[in-house]
């Protein structure tokens, strides 16, 4: 299949490269003309502007846009939308507020466009590992595109099937799923990075705790100078904590145990926001998720914590987020 691309940075490259591993087509656009080069050499079809992109592609086209949320994707979709024709189809891979996804759609729709929000998690590691799909969209327009996100998916892969599954793997065994309507996708993913957060928010305080252990302010028969990486190495092998976040920590520690090169000042991407309101809206009650929002509030206003630092070197390991105290 054929798929245009606007947005060529640490996911949207990746993306183009993993369809034409498998055969799939791309036309692709960036504002970086050295983004756009380096994947024409490797078999995409570059683009100038939005123009030329939609000119060089196929009809019904398909634009998956992977920007940052808010103006840059708001702008760049209704650039799309008057210069595509109907039943062509408008994707937002990025992390945009499910209920924009609601409105862009029905927006489109009147213009007898599809629109299609994709959830996307896997970060730097897409290309080699895949990506894990949570995709809001018309059951027919999700079907169309299916081959894209069946490639663009990690597959099955080693991990064991979950018991009482049975027969053909089916697309959650997959890593992607038909979520809902348009709205869905991104409302599913928005709830994964609320996790997310209050997951990486219970690796920092424990290994803070860990850290501070051999603190002067303590008594000295009750300090202990513990080796941080030995201790994420083992919790890695057989333990119920082990996940794909301890890894990444573990990774850091190793190169430096005092993650020496980690601000300890941790962003918030917007989505942990967006769940604690939908939260709200809904009166659930998310105290651990809500905690682990103010605590990275907390550290852009203060010095920085060990446990802030690990979550600065989560934060690089899997999305190649870099930050400096105040930005």
């Amino acid at each position: 299949m054929q798929l245009g691309i606007v947005g060529l940075g640490r996911m949207g490259g990746n993306i183009a490269r993993r369809l034409m591993r498998d055969g799939h087509t791309t036309v692709v656009h960036d504002r970086d003309a050295k983004a756009v080069e380096a994947l024409t050499r490797e078999g995409a079809t570059g683009a100038g502007d939005l123009a030329a992109l939609v000119k060089q592609m196929s009809t019904p086209r398909a634009v998956w846009v992977m920007l940052p949320a808010g103006e840059p994707t708001e702008q760049t979709i209704a650039q799309l939308a008057d210069l595509l024709g109907p039943d062509d189809v408008i994707i937002d891979g990025g992390n945009t507020f499910y209920k924009d996804d609601i409105r862009r759609a029905q927006q489109l729709a009147e213009r007898k466009l599809h629109y299609v929000d994709v959830g996307t998690s896997g970060g730097v590691w897409g290309l080699e590992r895949g990506y894990c799909m949570m995709i809001g969209a018309e059951k027919v327009i999700f079907e169309r595109l299916e081959p894209l996100f069946k490639t663009l998916a990690p597959g099955v892969g080693d991990i064991p099937r979950t018991r009482g599954r049975s027969g053909p793997t089916e697309r959650a065994e997959q890593g992607y799923i038909h979520a809902g309507p348009a709205g869905a996708g991104h409302f599913v993913k928005m709830i994964h990075n609320g996790i997310e957060y209050g997951l990486m928010q219970a690796y920092a305080e424990g290994f803070d705790i860990l850290k501070t252990k051999a603190s002067d302010s303590l008594p000295v028969d009750q300090r202990f100078d513990l080796n941080l990486p030995e201790i994420a190495e083992v919790w890695r092998r057989g333990s119920v904590v082990t996940s794909w976040l301890l890894d990444l920590t573990a990774d850091a520690m190793v190169e430096d145990p005092q993650l020496g090169n980690y601000s300890g000042s941790v962003s918030d991407s917007g989505e942990g926001r967006w769940t604690i309101d939908a939260a709200v809206e809904q009166a659930v009650p998310v105290p651990v998720l809500a905690s682990a929002l103010f605590a990275r509030f907390r550290s852009r206003q203060q010095q920085g914590t060990y446990g802030d630092k690990v979550l600065g070197a989560m934060r690089f390991g899997f999305g190649g987020h870099v930050e400096k105290k105040g930005e």
